[in-house]
This record gives C-alpha cells, structure tokens and sequence, in this order.
C-alpha cells in the first residue's frame, strides 16, 4: 500500500495537533498562505500539518506558538505526543520526503541504496531477513521498492549523488547472476541526468563515513534534513547542527571517493572481469 494512504496507529494524535494549528491560525486572522510565508514554508506544508498529514516538529512548534501568540500551546503538545507519532513508523515519513525531493545524497556501506537496487537484488535483501518473511510480504516490499525509483525518471529528477564501499560491489548478495545483473545496472544509473554515482575504495587509510550509513536531502522548500536507520528504527534529522555535521562528512566522503569518471572505469573493469 503506498506510504501515503497507509493508516497509522494513534493517526488521531498527529490529526489533533493540526488541527490546532488550523484553530489557532484562523483566531490569528491568517490563511494557511500568510502562516506559511512568516514560517519561511510551503503553503502546501501548512495544509499538510493541518490536516494530520504531516508531523509538526518541535522547533517549528516554537516558532508556530511565536507568531500565533498560543503561549507554548503547540510545543506542549508535541512534547507529549506519542513516539510513534514523533518518530514515523520505518521510514515511512522519508519515503514521502524522497518523493519531494529536489537533492539527495546517500551514503551505503553494506548494501546497494534502495533506489539503486534491481528487483532481484531487492528480492535477496528482503530474502535475507531475520525472521523470515512470507513469500507474499518479500514481494510486496520488492514492488514497492522498484516504484520508488520513478522519482530518478522523473521529467525534472531530483540531483542525486551516491556512494557505495566497494565491499558492496565485491559482495554476492544473492548470487553470481544477481551480481552481474546489479552491476550492469549501476553502470546504466551512472549515465542518468543528474545522478553522481561514486565508489568508496577498500584500502583506505582515512575513511569519514564509519560510523555507518545515512542520506541528506533537500525539499523543495529549501528545508535541508538527514535521515539513518538502525537494525529496528530510524530517525528523521531536522535539527541544523546534527544535518550541518552529516553534510561536512558526506563532503568529505566524496574526496576520498573514486570520481564518477573513475567509478564507471571501475564498474566497467568488473563488468568485464565476469
């Protein structure tokens, strides 16, 4: 079922909180158009808050209580919303902000980025799980996968840059013919407008991204925000400092990378190598 239209528990809580915000920006003589340009937003971010489409967050709940004089209103009720509304259930807030995004950039040292992966590749990931997954649930999660990669096809795609540990590429995730089949596809992603596909060699002596995976993105309203996932959860970055901290390394990673002209080289030696 698509991320949008998926029913989430305690769904009332976001729900009541925007309408709130609905409630306090009509008492201030605001439309949602005026609100969202004293807040620097989208006027479609501000229908979507209202709505319960969106959770609000704690520093634009400061800000909200600010312009709408609701005397911390807002921020007490985020502060005592259910986590499961602060922290959306396994991605699914990130799934609709990658959809939106006008720039990502996305760092992997264990296994192809989503939006990189073939159906068969996709199908080995989720064949690896632990516990195992239901032949039905395996094929539901690959389907969804392989649609979010239209967001790279787009008329105008988001600019998008990659970097991947070698490790990955020498892996056999899946097999010698998923291998191939993944490596052949990587070399045709390296080709897409807007898309900097780049590999992380192993033998290194410095390396800024140990400390695990991550990706930043860009909305189209200009909001800069990161994301990561643990083995059980994930977690949406918005704070400036940690998204600041994240960007310096994702910087620093991409220098001591191959360039893009060095990884087809490499994609290209491999491709050969089988």
């Amino acid at each position: 079922m698509h991320p949008r239209k998926r029913q989430r528990k305690n769904a009332s809580a976001m729900k009541l909180v925007g309408a709130l915000v609905g409630r306090f920006r009509v008492f201030a003589g605001l439309t949602q158009r005026e609100l969202a340009e004293r807040v620097c937003l989208h006027e479609e971010t501000i229908a979507s808050l209202e709505q319960g489409r969106r959770p609000l967050k704690p520093d634009l709940a400061r800000a909200l209580d600010r312009i709408l004089d609701t005397k911390g209103a807002l921020e007490t009720a985020v502060d005592n919303m259910p986590e499961i509304d602060l922290i959306p259930a396994w991605a699914e807030e990130f799934m609709d902000l990658e959809r939106e995004a006008i720039a990502l950039s996305w760092f992997e040292n264990q296994v192809l980025q989503g939006l990189l992966q073939t159906e068969a590749y996709a199908r080995a990931v989720f064949r690896t799980d632990v516990p195992a997954l239901s032949e039905d649930e395996i094929e539901r999660r690959v389907a969804a996968r392989i649609q979010r990669q239209e967001i790279l096809h787009r008329t105008v795609p988001p600019t998008a840059s990659f970097i991947i540990s070698e490790a990955i590429l020498q892996d056999r995730l899946g097999g010698d013919g998923v291998r191939r089949e993944a490596l052949r596809h990587l070399r045709a992603c390296a080709d897409l407008p807007g898309i900097a596909l780049q590999v992380m060699p192993l033998g290194r002596q410095t390396h800024a991204g140990l400390s695990g995976p991550f990706i930043l993105l860009e909305t189209p309203d200009h909001q800069h925000l990161a994301y990561a996932e643990t083995q059980r959860g994930s977690q949406l970055i918005s704070d400036p400092d940690e998204v600041s901290i994240l960007a310096r390394k994702y910087a620093m990673l991409r220098t001591q990378a191959l360039n893009p002209e060095e990884t087809k080289g490499l994609l290209d030696r491999l491709l050969g190598d089988q």
